[in-house]
């Protein structure tokens, strides 16, 4: 199991398990240097493939979401949604996404292990990257809360120090030297056997793994805004607009 991470360039529309990963070179590293995460994944890749050469099957996936997820990197929105309000959106909705069903993964890797098929594969979903727009509203199909979404400039996020991938889980506005982050060509893993289950599922399935934390760690989500800052921005990006 490799990483999305793995790839040094991400600019090509759409990626694919070609695109160049990282090397000491292009990290500008040197051999015994403590490696960055990326360059770690690649290298191990390459390490298993010296040592079993032709009987290797990589898999690189996303973020990995579901039932069962600590780090609260995609339960933040159904958790978010859920609570109701106004819920401050990154961006104006159009920007791709691709993740993947911790269960869709594992059942992706028992396939290809089972068929004994080598190759180097992705793991995100689905087949055709979804806006952001669509799994926010997605989410809020599978709750019952009263729910407005005000979508706030990628620019004026950056302003307020909110970052993508971290206060703003899941989303990676499409950028320059990222353009391919989520928009992956996942035929030749469609034809190996990778599916997608709906998000409404994985949505319903997060929340209800959600509440049956400890009620302490339900109220301290490790991604994401907090209450508090999100109505700071808000009120900001209110006011700026007049």
């Amino acid at each position: 199991v490799s990483s999305r991470s793995a790839y040094s360039d991400l600019t090509s529309v759409p990626m694919s398990a070609g695109a160049p990963t990282w090397t000491y070179e292009s990290a500008g590293l040197s051999p015994g240097d403590q490696l960055p995460y990326g360059l770690a994944k690649a290298e191990s890749e390459r390490a298993a493939m010296r040592i079993m050469p032709g009987r290797t099957t990589i898999v690189r996936p996303g973020l990995i979401i579901g039932p069962g997820d600590d780090t609260d990197r995609f339960t933040y929105w159904p958790v978010r949604i859920h609570r109701g309000g106004e819920v401050l959106a990154p961006g104006d909705g159009t920007d791709p996404i691709q993740i993947i069903d911790v269960r869709d993964f594992t059942d992706f890797m028992v396939r290809l292990a089972e068929d004994a098929t080598m190759g180097q594969f992705n793991a995100v979903g689905p087949r055709t990257p979804r806006p952001i727009s669509e799994m926010l509203y997605g989410i809020r199909a599978v709750t019952t809360a009263e729910t407005t979404f005000t979508w706030v400039d990628r620019e004026f996020l950056a302003g307020m120090g909110v970052r993508p991938y971290a206060e703003m889980p899941v989303w990676r506005p499409p950028t320059p030297g990222s353009e391919g982050f989520a928009r992956f060509d996942l035929t030749p893993e469609v034809e190996a056997g990778l599916t997608f289950r709906p998000l409404a599922v994985t949505a319903r399935d997060t929340l209800d793994y959600h509440f049956s934390r400890p009620e302490s760690r339900q109220a301290s989500l490790k991604a994401g805004l907090s209450a508090e800052r999100e109505v700071e921005v808000l009120a900001a990006w209110h006011a700026r607009r007049g």
